[in-house]
């Protein structure tokens, strides 16, 4: 049966400037917030947009990314009309399927997507924090009679040059893309979230192919090529939430964030809810020693030490006399007896060990997975 919109979330890259923290683990699986993980979000907004159709393609350090999708059960998308499917790299009689962009991926994905039939393709990052209603940019698209759609959001000016920037006219249709400029001419920032006229896309990969092979990115080649060649590519200008969690310092920004009840994310909205697969874990508990101000404490925590302005993620640990202040404890992470820990991010199943100190100073300081900073005697 024709799907009207297919959603193909982008989530091979391996996030090398989150450092220690994705060495083992692919970037949209990292953890956030205490009980989710990053792709938590652009999955949730899927199936909140009543979209139900949607492939995950993997490629970096995928096992702990495609034990946390399974299939698709966790957001409803495991039913007879909707379905989530994970695609790897793979080998073929023309070669192996090694993805080396963005566009490439879904090149080499094209066979999956005609199987599914769509009329759009919708385009997602697996590594962003926000909430969309993809059906409204959708709306917008139809209007426009656009060939490609580009979601934007302003940014400040003097960040803008991190970013591809959207030259628009009054009527929001874009006339120029910069990646990354030097000088940028204005503030819209692409959210790499991108709706296609699947028709179109299809021939045009297929021909550039052929030509040249050469149509590896969205924003470096392909978005370019589309506007130079007079399709209509319009920008839809977002207003929302939305963070690029690439960084250390822009994950533990976020988390922060994610703290304070008022933040624009609204988590606790039962009209967007946000899912994830859950760990079955016993309820948290707080001893007579524990002192909790302005955090998060996820199930299956054991608090006797003092938390400020943190999050304890699933299953984590907080021993008596330890301090943790304006810091991420991920799930199984342990900090032991009198350690100190402030403005850092300590990695799932990692160990502070009793009296050690983890202090972030300019940079935020960060403990791997699974890695031991100094000895903890309590083996409980």
């Amino acid at each position: 049966m024709k799907k009207e919109v297919l959603a193909m979330i982008l989530a091979g890259g391996k996030g090398s400037r989150l450092g220690k923290l994705t060495q083992n683990i692919a970037k949209p699986a990292v953890p956030f917030g205490g009980r989710y993980r990053i792709i938590d979000f652009t999955l949730s907004n899927c199936i909140n947009s009543n979209i139900s159709n949607v492939g995950v393609v993997t490629q970096y350090e995928p096992l702990v990314l495609n034990s946390h999708l399974g299939n698709g059960d966790s957001w409803g998308l495991d039913g007879i009309n909707s379905d989530l499917t994970v695609l790897q790299p793979f080998s073929a009689n023309d070669g192996s399927k090694w993805f080396e962009g963005t566009a490439h991926a879904i090149f080499q994905n094209m066979d999956y997507i005609d199987r599914m039939d769509p009329e759009y393709v919708l385009i997602l990052s697996g590594d962003h924090i926000y909430t969309m209603d993809y059906e409204k940019m959708l709306e917008e698209h139809k209007e426009k009679k656009a060939s490609l759609t580009v979601s934007v959001i302003e940014v400040p000016m003097d960040e803008a040059s991190r970013f591809g920037i959207m030259n628009t006219d009054k009527n929001n249709r874009v006339i120029e893309f910069e990646e990354k400029p030097e000088n940028p001419k204005n503030n819209l920032a692409s959210m790499g979230i991108y709706i296609f006229n699947w028709a179109y896309l299809r021939e045009f990969m297929l021909t550039t192919h052929q030509k040249d092979g050469e149509m590896l990115d969205f924003g470096k080649h392909v978005i370019p090529s589309y506007i130079n060649s007079g399709e209509r590519v319009y920008a839809y200008r977002f207003a929302g939430y939305w963070k690029d969690v690439g960084t250390v310092e822009s994950l533990w920004q976020a988390n922060m964030e994610f703290i304070d009840p008022e933040n624009e994310l609204n988590i606790r909205d039962r009209n967007w809810r946000i899912t994830t697969r859950h760990r079955v874990s016993p309820p948290q508990f707080l001893t007579e020693t524990a002192q909790v101000d302005e955090s998060l404490v996820s199930s299956g925590c054991y608090v006797s030490g003092n938390v400020n302005h943190s999050i304890i993620s699933t299953d984590a640990q907080i021993r008596e006399g330890a301090q943790v202040t304006d810091s991420v404890i991920m799930s199984g992470a342990r900090v032991g007896k009198n350690a100190i820990v402030y403005r850092a991010i300590i990695g799932e199943n990692a160990v502070v060990g009793d009296n050690a100190v983890v202090e972030g100073k300019e940079e935020v300081a960060v403990v791997g997975n699974s890695e031991v900073i100094g000895v903890c005697n309590d083996e409980d």
